[in-house]
């Protein structure tokens, strides 16, 4: 509720949303997205992150991978941008947000001396198309390229 959003907001919680696990469970279950009518849960899930995002919530990635394909995180990325939510937020929101949300600031989430060397670089602007963060091209985990 908008009540709680503004709670949340006061109290510095933030909200991990997971979207991309209902959307798969909705689909599991013979929902056919982008031709069927959008279920209730999607609806109310949709409604909530708004309400979230107008609050000024601090809102984290998270996708419950597993409910649908490891390897697929890009699902959630894309949904946060689909229920509102504007791609360079959403790219924030997965790293330096996250880092902050978990206490890891000193760690990771951010390109910046002293901090490890996890980036990863995709094809295209991923901060006006999040969908762009599919191409990866690059990956790189604590100084060391895994891919290239």
């Amino acid at each position: 509720t908008e009540e709680a959003f503004k709670l949340m907001k006061e109290k510095g919680v933030a909200l991990c949303a997971t979207l991309a696990a209902g959307d798969a469970i909705e689909q599991y279950r013979g929902w056919k997205k982008g031709s069927d009518p959008e279920p209730a849960r999607i609806m109310a899930k949709k409604k909530s992150f708004q309400l979230a995002l107008q609050a000024r919530v601090t809102i984290c990635m998270g996708g419950d991978v597993g409910v649908y394909p490891h390897g697929e995180n890009a699902r959630e990325l894309e949904l946060m941008v689909e229920y509102g939510m504007k791609p360079i937020d959403v790219l924030r929101s997965a790293t330096s947000v996250n880092a902050d949300v978990f206490g890891y600031a000193g760690k990771i989430g951010r390109i910046q001396k002293g901090l490890l060397a996890d980036i990863i670089a995709v094809e295209g602007d991923p901060s006006s198309d999040i969908k762009t963060t599919r191409n990866v091209k690059l990956v790189m985990k604590d100084g060391k390229i895994y891919k290239q």
